[in-house]
Parts: C-alpha cells; sequence; structure tokens
C-alpha cells in the first residue's frame, strides 16, 4: 500500500505524517494560538486602563501648579497591607508629575541614631517645601501597624504614638500642610494569591520582604491594629479613606480621584468624573461600623 494511503499517516502540504504526530501538532498550535489570544486580550486590557488614567493624571500636573502657585505643602500617605497595591497606585500617581515638584520616600528601619531620636524626626526631616508633594510609601503610622504586630516597639512607644499622633497631624493641617491619608485593603485570599505571585515571578521576588512571609500568619493581628488605628486615629482633620484594592485599577483610578478632590486647583477638563467609586472607596468612620458589625455577627473581625 502507498504509504500517503496508509490511514495511519497523512499529507499535509505535499508531505506525508503520521496522524498521531499530525493530532499533536495540531493541538500544540491550538494550545499557542489560544495563549497568543489571551495574551493580547491582555495588552488590550491593560492598555485601555492606563488611557482610562491619563486624564486624572493630566489632572494631577494642574494640582501641582496650583501648589506651586500658592506655595502650599502636600503630604500623601499610603498604609495597608502588604501587596496591596501602595507601590503601583504611587508609580501611577507621579507618572507624568513635574519630578522637581514632588517626592515619594519610602524609610528603612530606623538606624541607631534614628532610635535615639524624636520619633517622627525622620519622616519630619522629609516634609514637603512650599509648592511640593511628598509621598510617604508607608509613613509614621508603622508604629500603629507593623511594629505593632511584631513588637518591634514596646506598649509605652506605642500608647505614647497613638495619643501623640492626632495633635501631630492636627497641627500640620492648621500650618496649611494638605494631608490625604490612604489605607489599602485587599482581602486574605487575594494577598496569598499576589504572594504566590511574588514567589514565581522573577521580576517580582524583590518585593517579597520577611514581613511578606509572615502576613498571612498575622493576618488577624493586622486587623486588630488596624480598626485600634482607625478609631483612634481618623478625625475631621485628617480622616482616613479605605481603598479596597482587590481591583488594582479600581483602586489606582479611585486614589487619584480622592487626592485630586483634596485640593481647590481650577479643573483642567470638568467633563470628568470625579465621583468615587462606594464599591471601592469607603471613608474610616465607615469602615469602623462595617468592622464592629461583622464583628458582632460572627464574633471577630474577618477584614
Amino acid at each position: 500500500m502507498d504509504q500517503a494511503q496508509n490511514p495511519e499517516n497523512i499529507v499535509v502540504d505535499g508531505k506525508t505524517m503520521k496522524m498521531q504526530d499530525y493530532a499533536a501538532e495540531h493541538s500544540r498550535l491550538a494550545e499557542e494560538n489560544a495563549r497568543l489570544k489571551s495574551r493580547n486580550k491582555k495588552a488590550i486590557r491593560r492598555y485601555l486602563r492606563e488611557e482610562e488614567l491619563k486624564p486624572y493624571q493630566g489632572e494631577l500636573i494642574g494640582l501641582q501648579q496650583y501648589l506651586e502657585q500658592n506655595q502650599r505643602r502636600m503630604i500623601i500617605l499610603f498604609e495597608g497591607r502588604d501587596a496591596a497595591g501602595k507601590g503601583g497606585t504611587i508609580r501611577r500617581v507621579t507618572r507624568y508629575m513635574n519630578e522637581k515638584h514632588y517626592r515619594v520616600v519610602a524609610l528603612g528601619k530606623p538606624t541607631e541614631e534614628q532610635k535615639t531620636q524624636w520619633y517622627y524626626q525622620k519622616y519630619v526631616s522629609q516634609f514637603p517645601r512650599a509648592g511640593e508633594i511628598v509621598l510617604f510609601d508607608r509613613s509614621w503610622y508603622n508604629r500603629a501597624m507593623v511594629e505593632r504586630v511584631f513588637s518591634y516597639c514596646n506598649e509605652k512607644e506605642y500608647q505614647d504614638f497613638m495619643r501623640g499622633v492626632v495633635g501631630f497631624e492636627r497641627d500640620l493641617v492648621r500650618q496649611d500642610t494638605i494631608l490625604v491619608k490612604l489605607y489599602f485593603s485587599v482581602t486574605r485570599e487575594e494577598q496569598a494569591r499576589r504572594f504566590e505571585r511574588r514567589k514565581t515571578d522573577p521580576l517580582r521576588q524583590w518585593k517579597l520582604s520577611e514581613v511578606d512571609l509572615q502576613a498571612q500568619d498575622r493576618w488577624d493581628d493586622f486587623t486588630t491594629v488596624k480598626y485600634e488605628m482607625l478609631k483612634r486615629t481618623h478625625t475631621i482633620d485628617a480622616p482616613w479613606t479605605v481603598v479596597r484594592s482587590n481591583d488594582k485599577h479600581l483602586a489606582r483610578l479611585n486614589a487619584i480621584k480622592v487626592i485630586l478632590n483634596a485640593v481647590p486647583y481650577t479643573r483642567l477638563d470638568n467633563s470628568l468624573d470625579f465621583a468615587l467609586d462606594e464599591n471601592v472607596m469607603v471613608s474610616g468612620s465607615r469602615e469602623l461600623e462595617m468592622m464592629e458589625v461583622e464583628r458582632v455577627r460572627s464574633g471577630k473581625f474577618t477584614d
């Protein structure tokens, strides 16, 4: 029998192939095509999301100009759980800003000298000059969160901070500093997924810290200190805004809106929607109410 007529063979483009090999090649190509389509869809979705941010990022330039012209200072605090999206949001906020008029501050562990100083001193030394914005990637609230959970500070240091921070921030605001406090919140499952990605992605492994590795085990502890922090430091002068950041894009978009809404600059584009998404942004007082209701229902905080 002619090989090409063998039912186990097939002729493709003049070449004879075994049916089994042809089926395997067809399956491989189909899988590769599906991967390419999926990658293309993700790229398009990512592009569209970045384009949606651009008009608001343009408004941030107008905000900067207002601060410079009126010689006002602005401080933005980015707090929240590990892998909650603080860094990615900061990058979107600053992407098109004038680099001469903003700084991102992410302080490391205190030096031996800093340990002997007034707690706020290392932060105050980074405060903005007139016409400048400083974005703190974690701030003095380290004492209320990470230091509290991991016992990096003692009870007196913690209580001194919690008693004093309200007055400290009130003075900042009274002296014409615009203060925005953002707390980024993800679910336990989403945090675990992001940690897993950091472990397996070589480009993200640098983000994985020793604290990150313990964050899931200490989830309830972080929830408890979050509640205490909001309860004692959410004030009329310096309110907290909680950002539901499971959806990174919506978190970034709405965080930018909060920043824009905090400054009385002249809008560049009045057709833009500056209203916040209530499913993403929650006031500190509302978050406390929901946490307290959940504690009554289940006997403990769940977020």
